[in-house]
């Protein structure tokens, strides 16, 4: 009998220290398979230092399987207790089917200014679900040394961008690292990039969700324009040059500008003797105001069935401390806390990039909210129809037809 009683004890506390050990552990999904390191090494001791006893786990997806994988993980009830939030659509069908808490009033929310927040509420904004975490900005990358030999400075206008252009060409220097295999990057670094100059930003952004402007307008073709522009000054391959090609061509010097986003500043930084520096899209004329498009890239919400709420909502806290913000900001260079902290941005290029928050007034790309949740998708209208343009395969006022097309099949605003 005396056996039988120590070994149920010994039971019991291997079954309690098991559910401890549970209870202790947090485990965070992300796409963000890159900064896996940081977050090991930097980001998780950090926390862990003034909270003994909760141990996280950062356990990333690949970026192309993630959305699909974790959908099923929270369905099957095996997914982690803290879950990296795409912007707009994506994380807010999460939300709607229920895998996700409401964080409004949770502590380290107060941190946020009501802006940052859009990107992770229901379309009303009275519920928010997840904890905005940081954007990217985009605009230019170029190479000092190939503009100091040919004495050039950074364009500010549309005529200075164009002009630059031409100079790169006739010094035999290739003028853009660009290409179009990837289809991608037409859109998100080359539209949605220099387009909110042209319609204004958040005007013509909730303009088209409004249903009153549609992307036949001037605004929006002109912006198919400068992109054709653009086009003409691509290598002789540029169809068959994937993202991986142009970051390479620009890496080695082979192409004196770059159209980005703050996210490949890292990137290049690896580079030795790769002098960078940054220039805002330009505007159409000198002393235009300008608008860039500061994208809501990543949040973190909190799994509904997490076992590990109260620690849970101890690290969500920490997120939205200045801690965490400094951290983030600073060591994964080229994403931007969305805090009302003041951050000291230490890398050059990306406090350049940082800095034009206080002159230019920010965006977001404008298909990113309601404008995706139709077929055709808009998204990968915009990917197919602006690569083409830059081919020189299709005419602006062409391809502003066909999307507006596609948009109006299904969006009732755009019916009228």
């Amino acid at each position: 009998m005396q056996v039988r009683r120590i070994v149920r004890h010994a039971l019991l506390i291997a079954m309690f220290s098991a559910q401890a050990a549970q209870a202790g552990t947090l485990v965070i999904e992300s796409w963000r398979v890159d900064d896996k390191t940081l977050w090991e090494k930097v980001l998780l001791p950090a926390f862990e230092k003034n909270n003994p006893g909760i141990e996280v786990k950062f356990a990333p997806t690949a970026p192309t399987e993630y959305d699909s994988s974790l959908a099923a993980r929270l369905a099957g009830g095996t997914a982690g207790d803290l879950i990296a939030c795409r912007p707009f659509d994506v994380s807010l069908s999460l939300y709607k089917k229920g895998h996700l808490d409401k964080l409004d009033g949770k502590p380290g929310m107060q941190n946020f200014p009501a802006t940052s927040t859009v990107a992770w509420q229901t379309d009303d904004g009275k519920d928010t679900f997840c904890m905005p975490v940081a954007s990217v900005i985009h605009g230019f990358l170029y190479n000092k040394k190939i503009f100091k030999k040919l004495n050039l400075q950074p364009p500010k206008t549309v005529d200075e961008f164009f002009a630059v252009l031409e100079a790169l060409k006739k010094g035999g220097v290739s003028p853009l690292a660009l290409g179009t295999a990837d289809q991608w990057e037409s859109s998100q670094m080359v539209y949605t990039n220099i387009g909110p100059n042209f319609w204004r930003g958040e005007e013509g952004r909730k303009a088209l969700i409004a249903g009153k402007a549609k992307l036949t307008d001037a605004p929006f073709v002109e912006a198919l324009q400068f992109e054709q522009r653009m086009g003409t000054y691509l290598g002789k391959g540029a169809s068959a040059q994937t993202y991986g090609d142009s970051q390479n061509q620009f890496a080695l010097g082979r192409a004196a500008i770059y159209p980005t986003g703050s996210w490949d500043i890292s990137y290049f930084a690896q580079t030795p003797g790769l002098e960078l520096g940054a220039f805002p899209p330009p505007v159409r004329k000198a002393g235009d105001p300008c608008f860039i498009s500061d994208h809501m890239d990543i949040g973190i919400g909190i799994n509904k069935k997490s076992r590990n709420k109260e620690d849970a909502y101890k690290f969500l806290a920490w997120v939205g401390s200045q801690e965490f913000a400094d951290i983030y900001t600073n060591r994964v260079t080229g994403f931007f806390s969305l805090s009302n902290h003041l951050i000291s941005v230490r890398d050059p290029v990306a406090k350049q990039m940082a800095e034009w928050r206080g002159s230019c007034a920010s965006t977001i790309r404008f298909n990113a909210q309601v404008l995706n949740r139709g077929q055709p998708s808009m998204e990968s209208e915009l990917w197919n129809v602006n690569a083409q343009v830059l081919n020189g395969k299709l005419a602006p006022k062409d391809a502003a037809t066909k999307l507006q097309n596609g948009f109006a099949k299904w969006y009732k605003p755009q019916q009228k």
